[in-house]
């Protein structure tokens, strides 16, 4: 084999590592993205045994950010990836750690969604649980479609989003507060909801940081904690 075909060779099979790692991310997106459906489904039907699934089943998520690490682990070390690729993997590593604690609070929400189950359930079924858990998930999805297509602008969109969610979540926290003021027999209720809620809210926080990253793979600049311009993720103040 002459050099410049085994140039190739090399140059191929390192695209195909990039791209099963690429997919490898996107499956495990789905699988959180459907744990944490699930999550909001076991507290609105008030499903015990749904929410101690979704507990259950986190190990999955878990494993899967063990082999996508391992791997990138393997790739750096082997292939010494420069420019777009460094980039790429550095991008993947820290999207895999924020989709596995998307997992972890999945498995919290789903835990609680059991317990709420043995207790009263207000005549709206968690009505606010779920709108904050549906733009949560919504945001999530398009994350990862920003993920999978290295959208900016998607990304950039969802990033915005965040702050809808943190005023949904604010909101439900005063409410509990008022709440549990006018009837201290709901306390322990009320709590489970508010850490649902914080849950969420955290979620939501894991899908902008995923945003985040994508930006930095098509840009090569890092914006966390700055602000967005809507083209280039630059800080526009």
């Amino acid at each position: 084999m002459e050099a410049s075909d085994l140039n190739e060779h090399i140059s191929r099979r390192f695209n195909k590592d990039i791209e099963d790692l690429r997919n490898n991310v996107l499956v495990m997106g789905g699988l959180v993205e459907s744990q944490l459906s699930q999550a909001i489904a076991a507290i609105v039907s008030g499903d015990s045994e749904l929410g101690l699934q979704v507990a259950r089943d986190d190990y999955k998520v878990n494993d899967l950010e063990v082999t996508i690490d391992e791997e990138c682990s393997r790739i750096l070390a082997t292939r010494a990836p420069t420019a777009g690729d460094l980039r790429l993997i550095v991008a993947i590593i820290k999207t895999i750690t924020d989709l596995e604690r998307i997992g972890d609070e999945a498995e919290k929400i789903g835990f609680l969604a059991s317990k709420l189950a043995a207790m009263d359930r207000p005549a709206d079924s968690y009505r606010e649980l779920k709108t904050l858990g549906s733009h949560v998930a919504h945001m999530l999805r398009d994350a990862m479609n920003a993920f999978a297509r290295l959208d900016v602008e998607e990304a950039l969109e969802t990033v915005r989003e965040d702050e809808r969610v943190d005023d949904e979540y604010e909101a439900i926290a005063r409410q509990c507060i008022t709440f549990m003021m006018e009837d201290p027999r709901s306390i322990k209720r009320v709590m489970n909801v508010t850490w649902v809620a914080r849950s969420l809210e955290r979620i939501g926080d894991h899908a902008k940081n995923i945003c985040e990253y994508v930006i930095y793979m098509v840009h090569g600049r890092d914006v966390r904690h700055t602000l967005y311009s809507d083209d280039t993720g630059q800080d526009s103040g």
